[in-house]
């Protein structure tokens, strides 16, 4: 079996969410107890941390995983979905999963499936999370950063025992599965905080989703922090070309890599944690937190987040694709320096469409298009939706041919943005790689 033969029967065994959505849902976490005893449980073997939220956990996951190994522990890193390349989704010290490993994955999956060593059908997620913790385990990690896959309670994820829980922030995505108010949503998400585990909410946003924090953690007697209440952010400045610089109270100066807007409320979370984990036995040095934030990205290979892909004219693409995540990003596009804005767009079927197009310029040229998986909203409905709120463009058939016409009508001082959708960038870095 070759590498893409595996992941073929991943995808097509056990649908992706980002393809079917809703179909590929599993509620309860029956299937992974069943597939973590088969496994022997390799969870158990190294400390964990586990990121959830709604916005900013992959960011955070990914900082917190590149300072832990510039201190010198070997870091399993989780995270979801991938843009290029199933194997993305599990690295060890940044380098991911062998393709070789993911075919021995997949070929004893199917021989104990057909052997009835194991029974039941299994999601995708459930799947990559079993494949995940057993590797960690073969490749003796010290701690793995685990990001929870959608919501937190009955995430798949959520059967390790970790160091800390981090709850990034609440903001509406997946309202179908976890709630229609933000409360319900907080709830959710606050189903990784356990017995005697620190927990650290990002930002809680109002009083009734603070409560319910609040509520989640006395019910299991552990310790809650508010990073957002943390004073140890004195300061910051944002460059347009080399992120952010950070003044800290413990730390000193740091030069993050990521320049989204959101990384402010993302740094005062990996401050926190990095303070907590110390007081649980962790050693992390302020060398290890200054190389950390200033390297993510080739330390733990992370992409789309406010990436740059070109310099002239400046070519942005950024996962955000919800309401929490496209306030910053509109706010980043006015307050970036050009002549016209240029966006390549589209969203999945699922998403708060009205309510993310509601808060796009109006004055840029826009490029309508769709990803290349099946919860993709067509081209055609989407730009009617756009127009409604006066957005006014050009429908594309795939993102490569609304890039080459953004890249054709655009003068060197114009801005490019590429966004929408977590898919769109995967299409568009998948047309780089």
């Amino acid at each position: 079996m070759t590498y893409q033969e595996a992941t073929t029967y991943l995808f097509n065994a056990a649908p992706l969410f980002q393809d079917i959505g809703a179909g590929a849902y599993k509620e309860g976490l029956s299937n992974t107890h069943l597939l973590d005893e088969y496994f022997n449980h390799p969870h158990r073997n190294y400390r964990t941390i586990h990121v959830g939220g709604t916005n900013g956990k992959g960011s955070t996951s990914h900082t917190l995983a590149a300072i832990l190994q510039s201190e010198g522990y070997r870091v399993g890193l989780y995270t979801s979905p991938h843009l290029v390349d199933f194997r993305e989704r599990i690295r060890v010290n940044g380098k991911m999963i062998s393709k070789k490993r993911v075919v021995e994955f997949v070929n004893e999956l199917k021989a104990s499936l057909l052997g009835g060593r194991i029974e039941g059908g299994y999601s995708f997620f459930e799947l990559a999370t079993a494949l995940a913790f057993q590797y960690f385990a073969e490749e003796k990690v010290d701690v793995a950063v685990i990001e929870v896959g959608l919501g937190g309670r009955l995430d798949c994820t959520n059967i390790i025992h970790p160091d800390l829980s981090i709850i990034t922030n609440i903001s509406f995505d997946h309202i179908q599965f976890l709630g229609d108010t933000l409360p319900k949503i907080a709830h959710e998400k606050a189903g990784i905080i356990k017995h005697n585990v620190p927990a650290i909410v990002g930002e809680a946003g109002d009083k009734d989703v603070r409560e319910v924090f609040e509520k989640e953690a006395q019910e299991v007697d552990t310790e809650l922090i508010f990073a957002e209440e943390d004073e140890e952010l004195m300061d910051y400045n944002l460059s347009p070309v080399s992120g952010y610089t950070y003044q800290t109270k413990t730390f000193g100066e740091l030069h993050g890599h990521l320049g989204g807007y959101c990384q402010v409320k993302n740094i005062k979370t990996i401050l926190a944690a990095v303070k907590v984990l110390n007081r649980c036995g962790y050693t992390i040095g302020t060398d290890a937190v200054k190389k950390g934030v200033a390297h993510v990205c080739e330390l733990t290979g992370l992409m789309g987040r406010w990436q740059t892909i070109s310099n002239q004219p400046l070519t942005i693409c950024d996962t955000g694709h919800n309401v929490g995540g496209m306030q910053y990003i509109a706010k980043q596009l006015q307050e970036t320096p050009h002549n016209k804005l240029h966006i390549i767009i589209g969203m999945v079927n699922d998403k708060d469409v009205n309510t993310v197009l509601s808060m796009l310029p109006k004055d840029a040229i826009y490029y309508f298009t769709q990803a290349s998986v099946k919860r993709a909203m067509p081209v055609e409905d989407f730009s009617i939706i756009a127009q409604k709120h006066g957005l006014h463009g050009t429908c594309y058939a795939n993102v490569e041919n609304a890039y080459n016409a953004a890249k054709q009508n655009a003068e060197k001082n114009d801005l490019i943005f590429i966004g929408g959708s977590t898919f769109i960038v995967a299409d568009m870095l998948y047309n780089m790689f």
